[in-house]
């Protein structure tokens, strides 16, 4: 039987699942990819995020479920929609005894381009970051993990995709180099307007990228929810010195907030805004002498919606 995919999604799984022996490593996967969005993908290694870009990808076929590629679910029609959509699972293959130039003339060979490519791939180079190589003998073996990481990203550029699937792309990287990529990602996002599907175990620089996150756990999306829901719903820690830090722990443990004192500080954890809080101590008459807040983001978020699950 085929679902009947929605034609607004680039791409949309229904009970997607894919078996491993006894091991399930996707679990009745449900997604939607909206045109133009960043989609982070969230979770522990083993959870399904690799197995699920390989399926999506054609590498691995998948046990039962369906999945849709540009509002097509039609197995013989999805070869040709791929031609759309790049995709970079753990290293990019190269030619490593020769240079960037001629790793991407004989990319674009195989794309059936012909004739003189001296310009686009120098113009490819570029804006990837990468015009160092320009006219240089350096071989790809020798460049730095950050540099080969950019140049498989230009490669996947030549098929001039709409669609970006990554599997940790700054995995091993540097924090220059996590930077340099997030920054090229952003740019490929904006201005030249590619959907992209990433998954990443760094959270923290998820965070400053993806405008939507998808959730996994042992094989199964648990949550999906967008950048600014997340913001909204994230916690943060206060910190706070008053003129009389007892009556303030006092005021505020009655209203039901939770407070520690810490060498003369009230830290309340578990906070979604702080307005209420310094309302409750400057109407009392206290001076607040001091105030800092901590927010929790994506990785304090995905710990709790593993241990509520876990709970359950």
């Amino acid at each position: 039987m085929r679902y009947n995919l929605a034609m607004q999604y680039i791409v949309e799984t229904k009970d997607l699942s894919k078996r491993y022996g006894s091991r399930l490593a996707l679990d009745h996967v449900n997604l939607q990819l909206e045109k133009g969005t960043i989609l982070g993908l969230v979770g522990k290694n083993g959870a399904g995020k690799t197995t699920l870009i390989r399926v999506l990808s054609d590498v691995a076929k998948p046990t039962a479920g369906e999945y849709s590629l540009f509002g097509e679910s039609d197995m013989e029609k999805l070869p040709s929609l791929r031609r759309k959509m790049a995709t970079m699972i753990e290293r990019p293959a190269f030619y490593p005894g020769n240079n960037a130039e001629f790793n991407l003339y004989c990319e674009l060979l195989l794309q059936g381009k012909r004739g003189d490519l001296k310009n686009e791939i120098q113009e490819m180079l570029r804006f990837v970051g990468l015009e160092e190589v320009i006219g240089t003998n350096k071989n790809v073996a020798d460049y730095s993990l950050g540099m080969k990481q950019r140049l498989g990203i230009a490669m996947a550029l030549v098929k001039d995709p709409e669609l970006l699937l990554l599997d940790e792309p700054t995995n091993g990287l540097d924090p220059e180099g996590i930077k340099e990529i997030r920054e090229l990602l952003l740019r490929l996002n904006e201005e030249k307007g590619i959907t992209i599907l990433i998954s990443s175990h760094i959270l923290g620089e998820l965070s400053l990228l993806a405008k939507e996150y998808a959730f996994m756990d042992q094989g199964r999306i648990i949550k999906t929810i967008s950048a600014d829901e997340l913001n909204r719903e994230a916690t943060k820690t206060l910190f706070l010195e008053t003129s009389d830090n007892e009556k303030a722990a006092k005021l505020l443990l009655e209203k039901g907030y939770s407070v520690v004192s810490e060498k003369n500080v009230l830290r309340v954890s578990g906070q979604k805004e702080s307005a209420p809080i310094m309302s409750i101590i400057l109407s009392s008459g206290l001076e607040l002498t001091h105030f800092s807040e901590t927010n929790h983001g994506l990785e304090d978020y995905f710990l709790k919606l593993v241990e509520n699950k876990e709970e359950k």
